[in-house]
């Protein structure tokens, strides 16, 4: 009997869709639901990885396991790898590698996946035509828009690409003329904030006590005016202030009077620094000493001017001075005067200059890269000058830069060091590597270094912390924390600031916080229990700059716009 014979054409196998489904929801899962259960910087880093393993699932799913015909398969990929090289090419200047990995990838295997449901009844033809326009334009959209950098968790802030930006309306703007400071009562002229995080690089403040009812008496505004992107903090000599910014093409040293904040005079150094997770600006702080202010910048430039008027004593480029490559953040280290000398952390190598000439006197052992700053201190009798880096903790002397003693624990260090009332010193690494307590001494046989305990109860990424009363105060990633210095346990942990910054009222057991999103806070410096006693909106934006409490002035800034308040004093 013969068979039977048929044109019909042979039927296709249906998608096999659940396998892309999972990976999808899986990828999802790691790159944005992982830094709710993890998060920080470590959240986002195990996030990102296990992301990027989950897209590779995706695209094996399509290729192997999908039963698509193969010129579809093949063909969605060589087309999803034009499709991104093309928006990587046209993209806006501001998206990095972060937003490649971090969000069209994602987003397009998310568009993809969704288009592989939706059509599966489709007839090949448009099935096709709407794969082709899914991944044109779930990779093309990313054209159209910009980003101001990302928040300490690192969630990009997009924009559209041709909106204006704060910067560019600031430069856009006629400039300020200079003008003259108004005089000043002599209580205001007392006011002093030397540079980063105060006189002893500690966070500590001394000698004021303030209300702490702002129900009752909140902060006075004094004025409010917009600045330039950078993530400087500001120093306070009398009836000036000082801080950095970029304005267009300039990084500039900027002078303002402490009671108007009108500007008083700028420096300007044709340089721009701009890295796609903080954005552009320098990240230093000035240091003010007598009668001069000394800065340091993004790229390296580091001057020395005139507090009064800004001409340039001297300036110098330390990166080429010492010829280090620019670090990918930037060279964030506020220099510190020590005697008459100028020292800056140049990426993880110290080098010293003459304050009055500029003439280098020493460089120190090269430690790999660091967003730290050169901390003062005296161990055992010893002035020292420490630094965190990649490499480990190290301390030379300020001399000659001799090397005293250091301690290895490789990392990318952002805060400073802090030394405890009995001469030890707390240390980080990195975002997630906790703190560390080391044991130095000086004795016959030269310097000794013994760890005591790492705690990993508070993790601070580049939010620096304060030592008060045989405790440490400080994040844990967003979190605020207390841990005790005799074991490193944690004491409490309480209050969402994003990755704020704060500085310690010692005489009176308080914090005062900045949060991340510019709000302050009053917060007890007890180790009982956390206890929120205020809370007062300051500035409006990222806000990742150290605050400054300079008497009973309270400065706040941003990478947008500054503001000055009057703190009440309490009547003790």
């Amino acid at each position: 009997m013969a068979t039977a014979q048929t044109d019909a054409p042979t039927r296709q196998k249906s998608l096999r869709l659940w396998p892309g489904v999972i990976a999808v929801v899986l990828l999802w899962l790691a790159r944005f639901g992982l830094k709710l259960v993890v998060p920080g910087f470590e959240g986002f880093r195990l996030g990102l990885t296990g992301s990027i393993f989950a897209a590779g699932a995706v695209v094996v799913w399509w290729v192997f396991l999908s039963r698509a015909p193969w010129l579809e398969r093949l063909g969605a990929v060589v087309l999803m790898t034009v499709a991104l090289a093309a928006a990587w090419r046209f993209k806006h200047e501001t998206m990095g590698p972060l937003w490649l990995a971090g969000y069209a990838v994602p987003v397009l295997l998310l568009a993809f996946v969704a288009w592989a449901v939706a059509s599966r009844h489709l007839t090949v033809g448009r099935r096709r035509a709407a794969m082709a326009a899914t991944i044109l334009l779930a990779c093309g959209a990313w054209m159209l828009v910009r980003t101001g950098g990302v928040d300490g968790d690192h969630d990009s802030q997009f924009a559209w690409r041709w909106s204006e930006t704060v910067e560019e309306r600031l430069v856009a703007q006629a400039l300020d003329p200079p003008v003259a400071p108004e005089p000043v009562p002599a209580a205001a002229a007392q006011r002093d904030w030397p540079g980063f995080r105060g006189s002893d690089r500690d966070g500590k403040v001394r000698g004021v006590q303030i209300e702490a009812d702002w129900t009752r008496s909140p902060p006075v505004e004094l004025w409010r005016r917009p600045v330039g992107p950078g993530w400087s903090s500001l120093a306070v000599g009398g009836d000036l202030l000082y801080t950095q910014e970029q304005r267009g093409d300039d990084e500039v040293v900027a002078c303002y009077g402490v009671t108007t904040g009108e500007p008083v005079w700028m420096h300007r150094d044709t340089v721009r620094f701009f890295e796609s997770n903080a954005g552009a600006g320098p990240r230093a702080t000035p240091t003010l000493s007598d009668g001069r202010v000394v800065t340091f910048g993004a790229t390296g430039i580091l001057n020395v001017l005139d507090a009064r008027d800004g001409a340039v004593v001297w300036s110098r480029n330390a990166a080429s001075d010492t010829g280090a490559e620019l670090p990918d953040w930037g060279f964030s280290s506020s220099p510190l005067v020590v005697g008459d000398e100028v020292v800056v952390a140049v990426s993880g190598q110290l080098a010293a200059y003459d304050l009055a000439t500029g003439d280098r006197r020493w460089t120190g052992p090269a430690g790999g890269v660091s967003y730290s700053s050169p901390h003062p201190t005296t161990i055992d009798g010893v002035p020292q000058v420490l630094l965190l880096s990649g490499t480990g903790a190290s301390s030379v002397a300020p001399a000659d830069g001799t090397l005293l003693w250091e301690h290895p624990w490789k990392g990318f260090p952002i805060v400073q060091p802090a030394v405890t009332a009995d001469g030890d010193v707390l240390v980080t690494a990195s975002g997630g590597s906790g703190v560390r307590r080391i044991a130095v001494a000086h004795g016959p046989g030269g310097w000794t270094v013994d760890e005591r305990w790492t705690s990993l109860w508070m993790k601070p990424y580049f939010n620096d912390f304060v030592v008060h009363e045989g405790h440490a105060f400080g994040f844990d990633n967003r979190i605020l924390a207390c841990i005790d210095l005799e074991d490193g346990e944690r004491k409490w942990k309480g209050g969402r600031y994003g990755n704020g910054q704060l500085v310690l009222l010692s005489d009176q057991d308080l914090l005062l916080v900045l949060s991340e999103q510019g709000e302050l806070a009053l917060v007890a410096a007890t180790p009982e229990a956390f206890t929120e006693l205020a809370r007062f909106p300051a500035v409006e934006g990222k806000t990742w700059n150290h605050p400054v409490l300079a008497g009973n002035l309270l400065l706040a800034r941003n990478g947008q716009e500054m503001a000055a308040f009057r703190l009440p004093l309490t009547d003790g």
